[in-house]
């Protein structure tokens, strides 16, 4: 990816197999987009503040919406979410936890940490990778951002 590439969807998740059916479920759907796939919280967080491996990259370019794993390496979702809608600089893109949790723990504390929805991920081929169209469709064709 260049330095400067604009994504829509950010999707952050140590589980290849479910990020590959996420992106075959929004590519059947003719959801035209560009999506970034991340394995741990360490690259999200250098790819939205333009750290690491991602440095020198424009952090004015921000995904349209970023699908976060809770249970990930290095870095877990929790703590990711929070330093993004800690910074100005992220607060305000969209987060959607997608996680197989149904800890309501989990839930409130993404909740409190600013997170736009929570759902857990459907152990069901077809339910997962509708549950992962409709949000793709909301977010990227319906949702009105902030400027």
């Amino acid at each position: 990816m260049e330095k400067d590439d604009t994504i829509d969807i950010l999707i952050v998740e140590d589980n290849v197999h479910d990020a590959e059916l996420a992106l075959r479920a929004l590519d059947k759907k003719n959801i035209q987009h560009k999506f970034l796939h991340l394995k741990d919280g360490v690259s999200a967080l250098d790819y939205l503040f333009g750290t690491g491996e991602f440095k020198g990259r424009n952090t004015f370019n921000k995904p349209k919406v970023i699908l976060l794993d809770l249970k990930m390496p290095k870095i877990n979702g929790i703590e990711v979410l929070q330093q993004i809608k800690s910074s100005r600089i992220t607060r305000n893109i969209p987060v959607v936890v997608l996680t197989s949790s149904k800890e309501i723990t989990d839930v409130v504390k993404c909740y409190s940490l600013g997170a736009n929805s929570y759902i857990v991920k459907p152990v069901d081929f077809e339910l997962f990778s509708q549950a992962v169209v409709e949000i793709g469709v909301y977010w990227l064709h319906f949702n009105q951002p902030p400027i």
